[in-house]
């Protein structure tokens, strides 16, 4: 296990004891209390759980928690699931539209060794090993699909939040510290982790994080407003900002087939952005649709840039050259909040995060024809995917703690 700030017993009631009408709104049930002194403890519960969860699904939040240094006994969290599931139900959810099609699949999956560890990220090395970020469980950890084991790398800071990944020429997987404001590099021959600072304390979220043709880092910080650039060879960071209107939260990074001029979205407004290296001019797009919002993008041979419209359950090319944009409905509908997102041989993939269950989407954009499959273990949200340098496509399931790995059969298999 990796190394947690743990609460102790006094420290869980001061914090609860804090958080006004912290346990009379809770429902009633043998879990009230335990949920009263140990879920409130950092948060007010109610204030947390969202559309809510299956039991599967607060299985792994409560596993979260006790990552995170809350003191939950296995026997309180079997106890406090099924309260839980039942008071806090998943709601909300569209219904998955599976569309046939051609193709058929393979989908493979390992379960992290940390449960509840949250792996957000995944990145397909050039040895053939998969990485994801735990980020709940501060660990990476890499998958050798030939033999199934799987092996975490604890890190350097407690609770630094690894987020995204991205492996250098040498190996070194490089990674972003969402909750502690950092940048971190694993040399996975020694497990030496080497961290590099944000300069600016409010830079407290690193997100995405891609190299240019140079071999220069960038990155985005996407509640601080920021889009940064690290130089590997001396350490030096530098941040941008304003990033263009406060609130806009810089999410996804991307550059086109030169690999200089990062382009990235924003998640609080319907605006593509670019900066120019050398200038560091930025230049925004406004998007048609003002509801728009952008987890990822992916970019195709024709340099055009692909993303999922999270707020309207929409595919969409955006031209570069033109800022003009062409949109696709997904199968599952407008609720369907598509998420992670890769793109072979032009063919983009994607994955609807906001239907029951998830699943895994293929646009081929010449027959503009879709295809879809349901998700083994239901999905659990596919925050982003990765193509392997055999055209496979690796993926992390958060909400269940697994990582996943699909493959493209040929269409005569059987």
């Amino acid at each position: 296990m990796p190394d947690v700030v743990r609460l102790d017993d006094a420290e869980v009631a001061r914090r609860s004891a804090a958080l006004p009408g912290w346990s009379q709104s809770l429902p009633e049930g043998k879990a009230k209390e335990i949920a009263a002194a140990k879920c409130n403890s950092c948060h007010a519960l109610e204030a947390r759980v969202g559309n809510g969860y299956t039991a599967k699904g607060w299985d792994t939040a409560l596993r979260m928690m006790s990552n995170h240094g809350v003191p939950l006994s296995k026997e309180d969290i079997a106890t406090l699931t099924p309260y839980l599931a039942k008071n806090y139900p998943e709601k909300n959810k569209a219904t998955a539209v599976v569309v046939p099609g051609p193709l058929k699949v393979s989908m493979k999956i390992w379960q992290a060794p940390t449960p509840g560890s949250r792996p957000h990220d995944p990145l397909a090395a050039r040895d053939g090993s998969l990485w994801y970020s735990g980020q709940m469980a501060n660990v990476l950890g890499r998958v050798d699909p030939k033999t199934s084991k799987v092996r975490e790398y604890p890190l350097k800071t407690a609770n630094s939040g690894p987020h995204g990944l991205v492996e250098d020429k040498d190996g070194n997987v490089w990674f972003t510290g969402n909750f502690a404001g950092l940048i971190g590099k694993l040399d996975p021959r020694t497990g030496l982790v080497t961290e590099y600072k944000m300069p600016d304390p409010n830079a407290r979220d690193p997100h995405t994080l891609v190299f240019d043709h140079d071999g220069i880092l960038w990155f985005t910080v996407q509640q601080a407003n920021l889009v940064g650039r690290l130089d590997p060879k001396t350490g030096d960071i530098k941040l941008f900002t304003p990033v263009g209107a406060p609130g806009q939260q810089p999410y996804a990074l991307r550059f086109l087939s030169d690999g200089r001029r990062p382009w990235f979205s924003y998640f609080g407004s319907n605006k593509i952005a670019t900066i120019d290296p050398d200038t560091l001019q930025l230049k925004e797009y406004v998007l048609p649709d003002s509801k728009t919002k952008i987890r990822r993008m992916v970019v195709t041979s024709d340099d055009m840039i692909w993303f999922g419209d999270w707020s309207n359950g929409k595919l969409v090319r955006f031209d570069p050259k033109t800022g003009n944009t062409k949109e696709y409905q997904g199968p599952s509908g407008q609720l369907a909040q598509p998420y992670g997102m890769a793109v072979i041989d032009d063919v983009i993939w994607y994955t609807e995060s906001n239907v029951r269950p998830n699943t895994l989407v293929r646009f081929d954009p010449k027959t503009e024809k879709f295809q879809t499959w349901e998700m083994p273990l239901g999905g659990g949200i596919v925050r982003h995917m990765f193509v392997t340098r055999d055209h496979k496509i690796a993926m992390a399931l958060s909400g269940v703690s697994a990582i996943g790995l699909v493959e493209i059969l040929p269409s005569n298999s059987n």
